[in-house]
């Protein structure tokens, strides 16, 4: 007898170098969670679908291997819709394992019988469903190859229940419904089933195909890195700005700052591309970006398009000269077209181009733009000396940034909390920063974290909460017990959807949909198996701190619950 579908699809998965696999539990998916397990994968069983989505899709970007959610059928695939567009509009490679109701069913009105694959469709680079066990296996390499290369993204592979057991298993089961009347209709009923399963099984005992190999990223053109390197030469006002795209490969991100090093253009990041050049390199800039990118007379965008962040285009003067490095020809030219255009793996770009060391001087430029960072820095320092009833939010971030580990990975999950704490705390490597991203999606954290603290579980993973997004995913608390990931969760507490009702009131006139509660989410946590501590004046929030960093060492999930004071360091900050 081969093996069951579930079984190949663990074996395979191992295969293409799969450490974890993320999931909440469903009938129709329970075979693969089995073969997983038996295939030496971690299988993490969460508390809710998108959570599962979230962490595959965080493994992936820190460079844990394949990331892979295996979510249930109808509503499994449904709740786990908003993390799959996450992930594809962050160009994330990941994995989603769908179940789907039997194959002879399908359309019958089966439990969880939905539409699947075209409701994915408009939001993965690929999907396919399986119909025979031997499709499975190709299927799935298929999946994963579609989902790396070029511009990477989410696949999606559904795979009916009756496909996942073995033979013999689902003979049983349809033999079962078929019954033993002998009447017409009954034979003709068993000889269409029977029919049914010797297609569906035909083939299973066939070896499974070996992964292909990773395909190669294209190469940037070295006629457009010479033109650039010749460009940067003669900048006087050069700015480099970085995005995720340009870490898609994480085993060169080394190669990739290097590289920046040498060329020594002032340099701004965003997104994964945080902390790409350690915590305080001289080239890396934090603030005041847009009036560089409007007084450059160069600007190099790497795996960055010109969307909402950069004003779609506006941000950079209409003069200055721009080169657009990035995998997607038609991003490149997104809103603004590019003196020139390097299609390939940006990152790559940069190594190319920072080959032959720095191009050019530009110390006075670099001052210029040193200088105005510092006095945004002064500025911040300014405004969290102010002191109100509770906690003024710029001081706990200046407090995590103090007592956080060099080896932190922080996850920042919320609106105005979250976007606060990005101007202050400083990632102390790359791949150790990961935010909602460009689709600006809350509920991210838990799953993040998850993530996080399973691919490097001796690090110190930090989880920001605004606290609208904290209601979200809290109830990954139980699984961060359950399964030994203690995370140091922050919440920042101002009893409301600050970012919204910042603009919404002034301008509406109207704070409805915006007015929270100090809810006491550190209880939350505790009811879930973790660790829960207030802080609600400046005095508490150091030493909750460190309590909350000497819980985790002692493998125990924490929260730390901060009141925090109204504050308008982000006024006028929405995006649209």
């Amino acid at each position: 007898m081969s093996a069951s579908g579930g079984d190949r699809l663990g074996v395979a998965l191992a295969g293409l170098g799969a450490r974890t696999l993320f999931t909440l539990c469903g009938g129709h998916i329970a075979p693969i969670l089995v073969g997983a397990k038996r295939a030496g994968i971690r299988v993490v069983d969460v508390r809710d679908e998108a959570s599962a989505v979230f962490a595959a899709d965080a493994t992936a970007r820190l460079g844990g291997g394949l990331g892979v959610a295996a979510v249930t059928a109808g509503p499994g695939v449904t709740n786990a819709v908003t993390a799959i567009a996450n992930a594809a509009e962050a160009q994330s490679p990941l994995l989603v394992l769908g179940g789907a109701a039997p194959t002879v069913l399908r359309g019958r009105g089966a439990l969880q019988d939905i539409e699947q694959v075209p409701m994915l469709r408009p939001h993965v680079r690929w999907t396919a469903a399986a119909r025979r066990v031997r499709e499975l296996v190709p299927l799935l390499q298929r999946a994963v190859h579609e989902a790396t290369r070029g511009v990477p993204g989410p696949a999606y592979l559904e795979v009916p229940v009756d496909v996942l057991y073995d033979e013999r298993t689902v003979r049983d089961w349809y033999g079962a419904g078929a019954g033993s009347a002998r009447d017409l209709g009954a034979r003709l009923q068993r000889w269409y089933l029977g029919r049914h399963l010797d297609r569906m099984f035909a083939g299973a005992d066939r070896e499974d195909p070996p992964p292909a190999p990773p395909a190669a990223e294209r190469e940037p053109d070295a006629g457009t890195v010479r033109r650039t390197g010749e460009l940067l030469a003669r900048a006087t006002r050069p700015v480099l700005v970085i995005g995720s795209q340009a870490m898609l490969a994480p085993t060169r991100v080394g190669a990739v700052a290097a590289a920046v090093g040498r060329l020594g253009i002032p340099t701004y990041l965003s997104g994964m591309a945080r902390g790409l050049l350690g915590r305080d390199h001289p080239l890396a800039l934090r603030h005041a970006r847009r009036a560089a990118l409007r007084e450059a007379d160069l600007v190099i965008l790497a795996g960055v398009p010109c969307d909402f962040r950069l004003d779609y285009g506006r941000h950079i003067a209409r003069g200055a000269t721009l080169v657009a490095a990035n995998r997607s020809r038609g991003e490149a030219r997104r809103n603004r077209r590019p003196t020139l255009t390097a299609v390939g793996d940006a990152g790559r770009f940069l190594e190319l181009l920072g080959a032959a060391g720095a191009t050019g001087q530009w110390n006075d430029w670099r001052t210029t733009l040193t200088a105005r960072d510092a006095e945004r820095t002064a500025g911040i320092t300014t405004l969290a000396e102010r002191r109100g009833a509770h906690v003024n939010p710029l001081v706990l971030c200046r407090m995590i940034e103090d007592l956080a580990a060099e080896d932190s990975v922080f996850v920042l999950d919320g609106g105005d909390f979250a976007a606060t704490a990005s101007y202050i705390i400083a990632p102390r490597g790359p791949l150790r920063h990961l935010d909602p991203g460009v689709f600006g999606t809350l509920g991210v954290g838990a799953g993040f974290a998850l993530a996080a603290k399973r691919h490097r579980p001796d690090a110190e993973v930090w989880l920001l909460y605004g606290d609208g997004a904290a209601a979200y995913s809290l109830a990954e608390f139980d699984t961060m017990v359950r399964h030994g990931l203690p995370v140091i969760a922050v919440v920042g507490n101002d009893a409301a959807w600050t970012q919204i009702a910042r603009e919404q009131l002034p301008i509406l006139g109207d704070d409805v949909g915006t007015v929270l509660r100090r809810t006491d989410y550190h209880t939350v946590a505790e009811g879930y198996g973790g660790v829960g501590v207030l802080a609600r004046t400046t005095d508490e929030v150091r030493p909750a701190l460190v309590r909350a960093q000497t819980e985790a060492r002692a493998g125990r999930p924490v929260l730390v619950n901060v009141w925090l004071d109204p504050t308008d360091f982000r006024k006028g900050s929405i995006s649209m």
